[in-house]
This record gives C-alpha cells, structure tokens and sequence, in this order.
C-alpha cells in the first residue's frame, strides 16, 4: 500500500518518490553524468549531487578481503560489514576443505577464475593466509594487495586474526 502525505494543497506518494530515486542513483551508477541524470529526471543537478551526499556511506576505494583459515571468522565478517567493505570472502579451515572438495575440478577451476576476475574489480584487495598464498594470489590479481601473514604453508588449522589491525588496515585503505 502507497504511503501518502498530504503538504498543503499536493498529496506527495512516497512510491513515486521511492521509484524516482532508485531511477536517478541507477542511472549514475550506470556512469551517467550528475547533469544527464538530472535532464533525464527533469531536476537540477545540484539535486543530484545533495541526494549523493545524503545518501553516502563512505566514500573511497572499493575494498574486497579474502582470507583463510579463520578462528575468528563471525568476529571478522561482522567488522567488515561495519566498516561497509564491499566484497568479502572468509572462510574457516573447514570450510575451505569442504569448498574445495564438494566440487569436481572443472568446477573448482570455474569457480575461482570468476572469484579472481570479481576480486580484480576492486581498487583494494586485502589478503589474510599463508605467505605463499598472499604472494600468488597478489600474482594472480595483477595487483599491489595488502596481506596479513597467518604464517607459512601449509596452515592445517584456524587462526586468530587481530580485528583491530585488520581495521587500521582498512580504514587506511580507505582514506587513499
């Protein structure tokens, strides 16, 4: 059911508004200019520009964190989506076995050559492992990453990541 308010003599709809303001912010995360949006929608552009700022979170790299084998895996996922990291992928030592071993070989090829062409995507990539692990998955990303070592390979069990460093880290990122 519409919610309607009633502002002097107009009944304003908040669907209408809803679908106004999901049509502008699609159209500029499609890399539609603040001025094209705004001829298209027939408003200002400085409206645009006030709706982004009202509706920002952060602003920013985008930052994606995959690491393994985690202690502390529900701790470090809770920190990230407070810190409005964009792309996460953490995993336990159990579950990364299982990750592995529920899928033949060309699926678990499949699987991680898309999981490396969306990790690409991100302007930060933050790697939490093994040393080795940190070293190829850098080479595999093409990319400077930033890593926290959880020793040498092979790690055959979970281990504690320190939540606090891991914040410093991103929040430094962000800044960038």
């Amino acid at each position: 059911m519409d919610d309607f308010y009633r502002i002097g003599d107009k009944i304003v709809s908040m669907e209408k508004l809803t679908r106004s303001l999901t049509r502008m912010m699609s159209l500029r995360s499609e890399g539609v200019s603040q001025q094209e949006v705004a001829d298209r929608c027939g408003v200002d552009r400085s409206f645009i520009s006030r709706l982004e700022g009202l509706g920002a979170v952060r602003r920013g790299a985008s930052i994606a964190v995959v690491g393994f084998p985690l202690q502390n895996k529900d701790e470090i996922l809770s920190l990230l989506g407070d810190l409005g990291v964009d792309f996460s992928l953490i995993m336990t030592n159990e579950e990364r076995w299982r990750f592995v071993r529920e899928k033949s070989g060309l699926e678990l090829l499949n699987q991680l050559m898309e999981l490396v062409a969306k990790i690409r995507t991100y302007d930060v990539v933050i790697l939490i492992g093994s040393r080795q692990r940190i070293n190829w998955s850098a080479a595999l990303l093409d990319k400077e990453a930033l890593g926290i070592s959880l020793g040498e390979s092979p790690l055959t069990e979970d281990k504690y990541v320190d939540p606090e460093h891991l914040r410093k880290l991103i929040l430094s990122a962000q800044e960038d």
